[in-house]
């Protein structure tokens, strides 16, 4: 159906917005007890990573290019570390628009960017990090000859708040705690837009804490100020200077709740966690929220019994390779004969 058709009477529609869609949204609510249950609260894993091209960023750009056609705006344009560059590009090729995606050269997972490359993208990469190349498409945008589909565009944050209304109306209730992870900080946004939007309609009771999650080496937030080299294996989040920086701040503070920093290797020992014992395989950046949860319980920050819900952003085959470098020698041909297969599974 597509979040535009599910959630019309939600979203600011005109006669003239294009119903597009490329079956984004309806994305699973996944109980996690394995995880939850030694933390002392009761978890759910909200997976994005099965929306069309692998993360929560179909939301808002189903949203934001209906709003360019309706505007009649041949071309779309974004800077991105990889998962806006597949949805702008996707949702371009669906509509017969051109595409620009600036990225950073050599600071983009492969799998993302071979999205992008398929989806007929013109692909730019620069000698920069991502908050350079935000700051040149942004420029080249004003001039009126692009429309912008970073999450500086306030229809991002229209169709992504969607999220916040699908994990209401499968619990019932907003959840005690959100964990999020939080690089650009549009979607921390967002979410906070549609709790807001549904408890102002009574279909919840209450709103919940947020928790934004950024990596050690990527964590403006936390260190309250930009960052001039972020560094960090999760990808997704590797920005330095937010640009929804204000409108996160106003989110937390009107919520409660905070930012918070984890380092990569607990990063990457939730990713490995969220697989084996859940059974989702998220990308780095999508494990974060649970490495702080586990970190929060550690130091005793977490409300026992609370119902969380954490956002996996992204599917973990947008960042193979970061999956494959922690299997290297662990598999090791044997001979093609039943007796050294027994062999190699007995130990």
């Amino acid at each position: 159906m597509g979040v535009l058709a599910q959630y019309a009477q939600h979203l600011a529609l005109g006669d003239n917005t294009p119903r597009i869609t490329l079956g984004e949204g309806a994305t699973p609510l996944v109980p996690a007890p394995r995880i939850g249950s030694p933390l002392g609260i009761e978890l759910y894993l909200k997976f994005e990573g099965q929306n069309p091209t692998g993360s929560f960023k179909d939301r808002g750009m189903v949203m934001a290019v209906a709003k360019a056609i309706e505007q009649r705006s041949q071309t779309i344009i974004c800077a991105s570390t990889g998962n806006t560059s597949a949805a702008a590009a996707a949702y371009a090729a669906a509509t017969g628009l051109r595409a620009v995606v600036v990225i950073p050269a050599g600071r983009i997972a492969l799998g993302k960017l071979a999205q992008a490359i398929m989806y007929g993208a013109d692909i730019v990469a620069i000698e920069g990090n991502f908050d350079a190349a935000l700051t040149i498409v942004r420029g080249l945008a004003a001039g009126g000859e692009y429309t912008l589909v970073n999450s500086i565009n306030p229809w991002r944050i229209e169709g992504q708040k969607t999220a916040a209304f699908e994990v209401v109306d499968v619990l019932g209730d907003a959840p005690d705690i959100l964990a999020i992870p939080v690089g650009n900080a549009g979607n921390i946004t967002a979410y906070a837009k549609g709790f807001r939007e549904y408890r102002a309609l009574g279909r919840s009771s209450k709103s919940p804490l947020l928790f934004g999650f950024q990596a050690a080496g990527s964590a403006p937030f936390v260190q309250g100020g930009p960052i001039d080299n972020p560094e960090t294996v999760a990808t997704a989040i590797r920005i330095g200077n937010p640009a929804n920086w204000q409108l996160a701040h106003r989110a937390v503070a009107e919520f409660g709740g905070g930012f918070f920093a984890v380092p990569d290797e607990e990063i990457l020992q939730a990713q490995r966690r969220i697989a084996r014992e859940v059974g989702l395989f998220p990308e780095p950046a999508s494990a974060a929220p649970v490495a702080g949860l586990v970190r929060l319980h550690r130091e005793g920050g977490l409300p026992r019994g609370a119902v969380v819900v954490a956002v996996l952003t992204g599917n973990g085959l947008k960042d193979p390779d970061v999956a494959s470098r922690s299997a290297e020698g662990a598999i090791v041909p044997v001979p093609a004969d039943a007796d050294a297969v027994r062999r190699a599974i007995s130990g």
